[in-house]
């Protein structure tokens, strides 16, 4: 481990390199090299991390071929043979790289761990081999790839060669996508250069410890190119995060379980088959008639569950993921892996939040081209792991606004229209609140769209409409009549499959039960849609978009 002795000869202390308290060595050694004062993570060696990571006694190293020693018969101050038999005898290891196969709570998965004290974790050929090893191990037994990193980039010793490892990893990584195969990234500090710009940070999911320095360009180099002060925290793990290019920022102790969560996916992709017993109306007679701007009012009752409700509410160890991977993380838009029945699922939606100061902080579930874009790669992931998107509407619509204008909006919003028409694994959508505009269709192009009792879904807001046409806003009960939004209507038209009916005065007085309901109902709409191939699911979906707009007998 990274640590500090407090003084020579006395090993039972180490002094905290982050707040230079002392702490008990054996306390540090417990926490696995976080400091219990300020949570500095230390770095840990590569047979520690995998210690940590991996089922006791699972792991077993791959068998990779031999590759050039010293291509290049570098020398500097040292000849590059005698740096590599100094970091082999200081390390115990043949490379900075280390390959097992091994499981994490009984999930069979092939692990690469990088260890900067050797050559400072640098990527040579002995690396990039073990990564593509892995690699094709993981593609051979149609397992997970776990890797944990910790470079300062590629290895000059090894000139272009170790440029090429570069695009060896990154194509590994691209088979991977291909085969449908889940990849999660560990990133640890620090992590730069070659490694973070091949195979660090294209996975699926990429974790990433608190403080870990991420990036291309090491801050030095920075600085001294363009003479300015970088800001503070910069290429931390959080400031990454708050920028969209991470998932999570996880506690080492965090690390295993969030692991263990996540490769599970892999063994859960069954649809649900539990008895679902959906209360469905799919008659409009049945649904009462009822004045359009009440139903408006209760679509946005403040106290209506959001997505984040429902996740936790329906789902089993959900898991939300961030980040567009572009510029940013929009919190209008969230979604993660959960369990529906014991089964994988994506779940997307809007998020409103309930008290004033999270409405504001969420946009008031208005999203930035940054949520689209969000949305759009976790629905590429369920697609690649074969699992399906449950999607929840409740948005006025799309930001109005000049930095989403100048994110490209409807650039974000058609291309999610795109992805979903030809996305190859079941699609259910819940509209549980406001179904406002493209901003909702962005997340509605679905195999079964369904919608709540006191739900809404419409075009434009009766108070957009009311302004253009009558005039004024005060024309917005007369809008809302007009559009013709409420459930009822909208099951007339075709425009959702069936109504699930809220209980009591609504779902804002009854969350529990109506996230049951929405439950049931997904569960059973999923049912039937298993049976469709994937060919099949596209047609039908593309079908039914294609009938809108035909005169209905």
């Amino acid at each position: 481990m990274d640590t500090t002795p407090q003084r020579p000869g006395e090993t039972n202390w180490l002094v905290c390199p982050g707040c230079r308290d002392l702490v008990y060595r054996k306390r540090f050694e417990r926490t696995g090299g976080v400091c219990p004062g300020c949570g500095r993570h230390a770095r840990l060696t590569a047979p520690e991390r995998l210690a940590r990571l991996l089922d006791p006694g699972s792991a077993t190293p791959l068998r990779v071929e031999d590759t050039a020693e010293d291509p290049l018969r570098f020398s500097d101050d040292l000849p590059y043979r005698r740096r590599l038999r100094e970091a082999r005898a200081t390390t115990g290891l043949e490379s900075a790289a280390v390959a097992v196969v091994g499981s994490i709570h009984g999930t069979r998965v092939v692990t690469v761990v990088m260890d900067f004290r050797f050559l400072g974790g640098s990527l040579g050929v002995a690396e990039g081999e073990r990564v593509a090893a892995a690699a094709e191990r993981a593609l051979d037994e149609r397992i997970p790839l776990l890797v944990v990193t910790a470079s300062g980039g590629a290895r000059m010793q090894e000139g272009a060669l170790s440029l090429m490892q570069m695009a060896k990893c990154g194509q590994m990584l691209a088979m991977l996508d291909e085969a449908g195969i889940m990849t999660v990234a560990v990133l640890t500090d620090p992590t730069y250069g070659g490694v973070a710009a091949s195979f660090a940070t294209p996975p699926d999911v990429i974790l990433a410890e608190p403080g870990a320095r991420m990036g291309f360009a090491g801050p030095r180099v920075i600085e001294q190119t363009i003479r300015q002060r970088l800001p503070d925290g910069f290429q931390t793990a959080e400031f990454m995060f708050a920028r969209g290019f991470v998932d999570a920022v996880r506690p080492r102790s965090a690390l295993r379980p969030t692991l263990a969560r996540l490769l599970a996916t892999r063994a859960a992709k069954a649809p649900p088959t539990a008895a679902a017993d959906a209360v469905l109306i799919r008659d409009p007679d049945d649904l009462p008639r009822r004045d359009p701007w009440q139903a408006v009012q209760l679509a946005r009752h403040p106290e209506r569950p959001t997505t984040l409700d429902y996740a936790h509410s329906m789902l089993e160890e959900f898991l939300e993921l961030h980040g567009d991977r572009v510029s940013g993380d929009c919190p209008a838009i969230v979604g993660g892996i959960g369990r529906l029945n014991g089964h994988s699922i994506m779940l997307i939606g809007h998020q409103k939040g309930h008290t004033t100061r999270e409405r504001v902080a969420r946009n008031f579930g208005m999203p930035s081209p940054a949520g689209y874009r969000k949305a759009a790669r976790l629905m590429r992931l369920a697609a690649k792991l074969g699992i399906p998107v449950l999607t929840l509407v409740d948005t006025p619509g799309a930001h109005p606004g000049v930095e989403a204008e100048e994110g490209g909006q409807a650039w974000a919003i058609a291309r999610n229209l795109h992805l979903m028409s030809g996305l190859r694994v079941p699609i259910v959508t819940v509209i549980t609140g406001e179904g406002g505009s493209g901003g909702a269709l962005a997340l509605a192009v679905a195999d079964r769209v369904l919608a709540l009792s006191n739900a809404i879904y419409s075009v434009i807001s009766p108070e957009g409409c009311a302004a253009i046409l009558w005039k004024t806003p005060a024309a917005a009960p007369a809008a809302a009549a007009a559009l013709r939004i409420d459930a009822r209507e909208l099951l007339r038209h075709g425009i959702v499959d069936a109504i699930i009916p809220e209980p009591g005065a609504g779902a804002h007085a009854h969350p529990a039960d109506t996230a049951d309901l929405i439950r049931r109902a997904v569960t059973d709409a999923l049912r039937h849609l298993a049976a469709e191939s994937p060919d099949e699911l596209v047609r039908r979906r593309r079908h039914r978009f294609r009938n809108f707009g035909y005169a209905r007998p």
